[in-house]
């Protein structure tokens, strides 16, 4: 099974920043351990690619 990047670059940056604030805000107990669900966020900003988006029929990258 192959997985074609359907995440796009504004896109990613904002997974970065979204995924990394909520690890943060868990390790810090500032938020509940449902926080580190920011793994997510992450894990699929790196891999360029959303189950979500691909079922969803969804593209936010020009370029693939």
């Amino acid at each position: 099974m192959t997985f074609t990047a359907n995440i796009g670059s504004l896109d990613r940056v904002l997974r970065i920043i979204i995924g990394l604030a909520l690890i943060v805000l868990a390790a810090t107990g500032t938020l509940g351990i449902w926080a580190y669900i920011g793994a997510v966020p992450l894990i699929t900003a790196f891999v360029k690619f959303c189950p979500a988006y691909a079922l969803l029929g969804l593209r936010t990258c020009s370029d693939c």
